[in-house]
């Protein structure tokens, strides 16, 4: 019996439902372990499909195709290589599991279903799979694997009944999306099971952008001591080869590369940037055209999309009406120049002047306000959804979690669009990641070194300029307050009450609870955006629009 395991860990980036190009993606990997030396090739949480596959699941066909794609894989490892662990759909009895395969010598030799199914924030596995049994150890060439799916490793018991069993390492296959902070939970609840096991410890994620969420990978490994063996890199596919060795009865792992983990304000800026990639290349835009204003939030959003896809896949226009300051049109410029973009100029103000003469016997007597200001808004939204239809380009929005919990957006405006990088980002976040991008330019990015953006758009007062002199703070509180606020109501789900005893006045608090409130049939209609905090809107944060509930006293 051989004493040494060496274990691939492949972090991919799979296409929901493509079966078959990730049947060769996962082909692709097994061969480059192969070529390393690997005895088992451990792939991520329903690899052969893409997670969450949602109601995907539920047409017969895409899970017989899936079920033909695991079994190619498993005649392929009748070569003599190496096994390998892939993730798919499992039809047993009536039911449906999701589950890991184990394959080796030509056949499905192993199966474990996903014991502790999710159903919180964005997982409805409860929804379309039935929960398998509590999983034991599944042997493969002389070792024993405490195989697990995701959720399973997160509880306690399921863990130390691998270990009671006779597992020797605990190896679990992840569909774990980025969370701001979520790296360090992933550590210390996996740093928990190590000490109630005493195993070693593999948690093996996909990187990838599925719809809002993000993958960020981050893969690693912990060993019986709780030191850390490995770590992969984040928001990029990787294979790493680890070996492990029986000592004193144990698997222990041999010190593998550690990749440093990046800085919160690079780990969203990644996140942005991989979810925008993978949204518009799966879903085969030829590129994205967004409104370049001059302000801080087009300006950082064209930045995701330059170094998310290059700047010939990126074109901005500027749309100026006439309370559009030269500022702006010299920063808009400036940004265009520095991100190396195609930039032109469309004003505004013929549709404006037309709007207003069509609608001048309607208005009769009325005096000019906010009705005017959305013109202006949802004439640029129409020339930019002109455009995307003329060339193809998909729409790429620019507001922010702060304006899209108030409402400080304009329906069919400037919400106007098919994806957006920032809805899940408040305004004082915005500000960090611009300044963090002139600084940085990240891995695997497509635009240029140095400074993206003049730093007038990080400093000056931010503005929607519908208006003359027009400032946010004409309409919002202070953003290091609004943001503050928002976030205990939102993330930490606060009352009033409890926020005016973190110290903020009762007024401003009920202003802001009151827009949040009133907002959700906007954020209904809003697109889709990249998920970055424990709450973001449409896929954790889910409210009735028509919601006659409050906690406060009249």
């Amino acid at each position: 019996m051989t004493d040494t395991l060496r274990l691939a860990l492949a972090q991919l980036n799979p296409h929901e439902g493509q079966v078959r190009t990730n049947l060769a993606r996962i082909r692709a990997a097994r061969a480059q372990a192969a070529a390393m030396g690997a005895d088992l090739v451990v792939t991520p949480e329903f690899s052969i499909a893409g997670y969450p596959p949602e109601d995907l699941v539920r047409k017969p066909a895409f899970v017989v195709d899936c079920e033909e794609a695991i079994a190619a894989l498993a005649a392929d490892t009748a070569d003599g290589g190496p096994g390998l662990i892939v993730g798919g759909p499992w039809r047993d009895g009536g039911k449906l599991y999701n589950a890991a395969f184990l394959l080796d010598g030509g056949a499905v030799v192993a199966r474990r279903a996903k014991h502790e199914l999710p159903n919180y924030g964005v997982f409805d596995d409860k929804r379309v799979f039935d929960a398998g049994p509590a999983p034991g150890p599944v042997p493969f060439r002389g070792f024993r694997l405490g195989l697990m799916v995701c959720e399973d490793w997160g509880f306690p018991d399921v863990c130390e009944t691998l270990g009671e069993s006779g597992a020797e390492i605990l190896l679990s296959i992840n569909g774990s999306p980025f969370e701001d902070g979520k790296h360090d939970r992933r550590i210390n609840l996996a740093v928990n099971r190590v000490v109630e096991t005493g195993l070693g410890f593999v948690f093996l994620n996909q990187a990838c952008g599925q719809d809002e969420l993000v993958f960020d990978g981050a893969s690693f490994v912990l060993n019986p001591d709780r030191a850390l063996a490995a770590r992969l890199p984040e928001f990029e596919e990787a294979l790493v080869l680890t070996e492990w060795t029986r000592e004193a009865g144990r698997l222990v792992c041999a010190k593998q590369k550690i990749t440093p983990q990046a800085e919160r304000l690079e780990q969203i800026y990644r996140g942005m940037v991989l979810g925008l990639r993978d949204y518009v290349n799966k879903n085969r835009f030829p590129g994205v055209i967004l409104g370049l204003s001059g302000g801080i939030d087009s300006a950082i959003s064209a930045a995701v999309a330059v170094d998310a896809l290059g700047a010939e896949r990126v074109r901005c226009l500027m749309l100026p009406s006439p309370y559009t300051s030269q500022d702006s049109l010299d920063d808009a410029a400036e940004c265009a120049r520095l991100l190396g973009i195609r930039y032109d100029t469309v004003p505004i103000v013929p549709a404006m002047e037309a709007f207003n003469a069509t609608l001048a016997p309607l208005f009769a007597e009325k005096q000019a306000d906010i009705t005017e200001e959305n013109i202006q808004s949802r004439s640029r939204g129409l020339i930019l959804m002109a455009m995307s239809n003329k060339f193809g380009d998909m729409v790429l929005t620019t507001g922010n979690k702060s304006e899209m919990s108030v409402g400080y957006a304009t329906l069919y405006g400037d919400m106007c669009g098919g994806f957006s990088v920032l809805k899940d980002v408040y305004k004082t976040t915005v500000f960090g990641l611009c300044r963090w991008r002139n600084a940085h330019k990240p891995a695997g990015a497509m635009g240029p070194e140095g400074a993206v953006m003049p730093e007038r758009v990080i400093t000056k007062p931010p503005s929607a300029e519908l208006k003359p002199n027009q400032t946010d703070q004409d309409t919002l509180p202070p953003y290091e307050i609004l943001d503050a606020i928002l976030e205990g109501l939102v993330e930490g789900e606060k009352s009033v009450d409890a926020l005016v005893e973190d110290g903020f006045e009762r007024a401003t608090v009920l202003r802001v609870w009151r827009m949040l409130d009133r907002a959700e049939y906007k954020r209904r209609q809003a697109p889709p955006g990249v998920k970055i905090t424990q709450r973001a809107f449409g896929r954790d944060r889910r409210y009735p629009i028509t919601n006659g509930y409050t906690d406060l006293i009249a």
